[in-house]
């Protein structure tokens, strides 16, 4: 994949620093969620938490251009919603525009970097809700990691708390991604047994003034037949996250499979999925993410295309198609 021009990326990033909030002034926006569809989402925050491996690859998604291609083909379909990312991945999308027609989501808390020893203290280094009002987005994202036993825990659970009051004094969405958290041999790894996903839920659904504008986003938990009684814990919207990729194509085609399952819940309404979409065992991006629309499709009795205006232009000077 070598669509995307870094090289005329650097060059308008260096030239024309404006060009990245006027992009953001002209992207076409659209309601966060469509009558009668689910909510598909390609996440892109993974290595602004110094994660960078995908499958067998440490690196993979230390490519920005083949990163960037991915998510341009994953966001030219029309049953794909929208991007969930840092900064700087959304906003090298604008520049490509890649975002007209598209729900747009910032992660904020990318500061608790993967194997350090302050993960659980995830500070919030990403867009605040004030940018994220500023640059016209239309939701955050708050990783929540509780570890019982990291005091670091108590901070990220009292910023999450506060920043989902900003978020709902200025009508954004925000979707908490909690976890109960432990650690083994020094590294911090989330409990995706039914109790664990139990609690994170229930911990995370009581912060702040208000749950009016809040969201979940969850795991399929270790056994998916648990996960009914699981989603029963809060009647906050949530979606489903895809975990990390697949390392062969059975294992690709069973987590579909729990997808498939977790779909039909009542208080489900989507999917926001990363790397196992962008770097699917198969290789087959496109397939990939035509599956996963198709499963929304079949959740939610179809899907229709949430494409910008034909013909646009963006700042690189490209003709712009479909999507």
């Amino acid at each position: 994949m070598t669509g995307v021009d870094l090289a005329g990326l650097a060059r308008v990033r260096a030239e024309h620093p404006e060009a990245v909030a006027e992009a953001a002034a002209r992207r076409v926006r659209r309601p966060l969620v469509l009558p009668g569809r689910g909510l598909l989402v390609v996440a892109a925050d993974h290595p602004a938490r110094g994660v960078l491996g995908a499958g067998p690859d440490p690196f993979a998604m230390a490519s920005r251009r083949e990163l960037l291609d991915r998510l341009c083909l994953a966001l030219a379909h029309p049953g794909v919603d929208g991007v969930l990312g840092s900064a700087d991945v959304l906003d090298d999308l604008l520049l490509l525009g890649a975002l007209d027609g598209k729900v747009v989501i910032g992660s904020m808390n990318r500061g608790g970097l993967a194997g350090s020893v302050f993960e659980a203290d995830d500070r919030f280094t990403g867009p605040r809700p004030a940018d994220l009002v500023r640059s016209r987005y239309d939701a955050g994202k708050i990783l929540l990691r509780i570890d019982p036993a990291d005091p670091g825990t108590l901070r990220t659970l009292h910023t999450a708390a506060r920043t989902v009051d900003e978020m709902a004094r200025a009508r954004l969405p925000v979707f908490l991604e909690p976890f109960l958290s432990r650690r083994e041999g020094g590294v911090l790894r989330n409990d995706l047994g039914a109790g664990a996903v139990t609690r994170s839920i229930a911990v995370a659904s009581g912060l702040a003034g208000t749950s009016a504008y809040t969201w979940l986003k969850v795991p399929v938990t270790e056994d998916p037949a648990d996960m009914e009684r699981v989603m029963e814990t809060s009647a906050l919207p949530a979606v489903l996250l895809g975990g990390e990729s697949a390392a062969t194509p059975a294992e690709q085609e069973r987590a579909y499979d729990r997808w498939r399952r977790a779909l039909r819940l009542p208080t489900v309404r989507g999917l926001v999925v990363g790397r196992a979409l962008l770097y699917p065992a198969d290789g087959n991006v496109a397939g990939a993410v035509d599956t996963a629309a198709g499963l929304l499709a079949s959740a939610f009795g179809g899907v229709g295309a949430s494409q910008g205006p034909l013909g646009a232009r963006d700042v690189l000077g490209r003709q712009k198609g479909p999507g």
